[in-house]
């Protein structure tokens, strides 16, 4: 494998690293964040993205599509929170075709206590292996592929 890796571009070497240390990074935080909260990682992002939503609250297919999930993998997702009373259904006066997920106030709550040390955690896992000036200009590199916030950790900004 390292030869066939040897012997491709540039780009395909950054690519690779980038899946290798996202699957890292990604099963490492997740397993903090379940230890400390008994949230996964998708879990958590899900709560984050209502908590940052107008009223708390997003149209299931569009909560689905931002976090990259089926219909059904949201489904199962939202059932387990719901069951934790950590987010709710909720339905559109205009169309019944809709539905709403609705954070509660205490998936509110548990969002805004998990992001304590979810933030810390981040920051510790990358200041591990960067310098300030490394993880700025990985910050900088990384945001031209794709839409991304510094402050997508935290549900108060």
């Amino acid at each position: 494998m390292s030869q066939v890796l040897s012997e491709q571009s540039l780009g395909v070497r950054a690519f690779v690293a980038l899946v290798r240390a996202h699957s890292s990074a990604t099963r490492k935080l997740s397993s903090q964040l379940t230890a400390d909260h008994g949230l996964t990682i998708s879990d958590y992002e899900v709560l984050l993205r209502l908590a940052r939503a107008p009223d708390r609250r997003l149209r299931r297919v569009d909560l689905a599509e931002q976090v990259l999930l089926t219909a059904s993998g949201i489904t199962r997702l939202l059932d387990g929170l719901e069951q934790s009373g950590l987010v709710e259904r909720g339905s559109c006066a205009t169309d019944r075709r809709v539905v709403y997920a609705v954070l509660t106030d205490a998936g509110l709550a548990k969002v805004r206590e998990a992001s304590k040390s979810h933030v810390a955690q981040v920051d510790e896992l990358f200041t591990e292996y960067f310098g300030e000036e490394e993880l700025e200009a990985v910050g900088d590199l990384l945001s031209r592929i794709g839409d991304s916030d510094p402050r997508d950790c935290d549900p108060d900004t």
